[in-house]
């Protein structure tokens, strides 16, 4: 079997208000999945932080990783570690920490529930372009989550379908564990512009 992709447009995100500002969900899985409920294998969000200092919610049992995406913000994980992240850097930790940040930024966020694993990283889009071969060859499913955090970007895959990427939006290639591999360019969607994608990688 190939992939199965799915588009979320910034106008279909849903954002609501929490104790330190306010956050937008930008994928769960499954797609039915309640996040109040704790129901979910993993999810995907990114969230603005508008006081000095907060304390996480407590999510037992979810592994979660933090890219901050602008400002700076200090997490003190009590009786684990402390760091200091820049825009870019992340951190990865239990849920189930007692954490505290301090500092306003706004960062994305990888919630990944038990038999799950999952990665972060960035890609800076300047006149080139990034291409990657995405193959299974594993007995997990898997999903490559492309989040366009600035800028504009087109997406082609396998040379049969283009995708053009606005701020905010994203896409999902899903690939199950017979998917055969996929082959995947990234550009800048006019000469002379960047853009910045986050991507994720998931496993499960």
């Amino acid at each position: 079997m190939s992939y199965s992709l799915k588009i979320i447009r910034k106008s279909e995100q849903i954002t609501s208000l929490w104790s330190g500002g306010k956050t937008t969900q930008l994928a769960i899985y499954p797609e039915d999945g309640d996040y109040s409920k704790r129901e979910f294998n993993w999810r995907i969000s990114t969230a603005d932080v508008e006081v000095d200092e907060s304390i996480f919610t407590h999510l037992p049992g979810i592994q979660r990783i933090i890219m901050i995406l602008d400002g700076e913000m200090l997490l003190d994980h009590k009786g684990n570690h402390r760091v200091q992240l820049q825009p870019f850097e992340q951190d990865r930790f239990d849920g189930g920490w007692t954490t505290r940040s301090m500092g306003r930024v706004t960062d994305f966020n990888l919630m990944l529930a038990e038999g799950c694993e999952g990665d972060l990283s960035k890609i800076h889009l300047n006149d080139g372009i990034h291409s990657e071969v995405l193959g299974n060859g594993q007995s997990m499913k898997r999903s490559e989550v492309y989040y366009c955090f600035k800028g504009k970007s087109r997406m082609s895959i396998d040379e049969k379908e283009t995708i053009v990427l606005g701020q905010g939006d994203l896409v999902i290639v899903n690939m199950d564990h017979f998917c055969d591999n996929v082959n995947l360019k990234l550009s800048n969607y006019e000469d002379g512009t960047t853009a910045t994608i986050i991507k994720v990688s998931i496993f499960y």
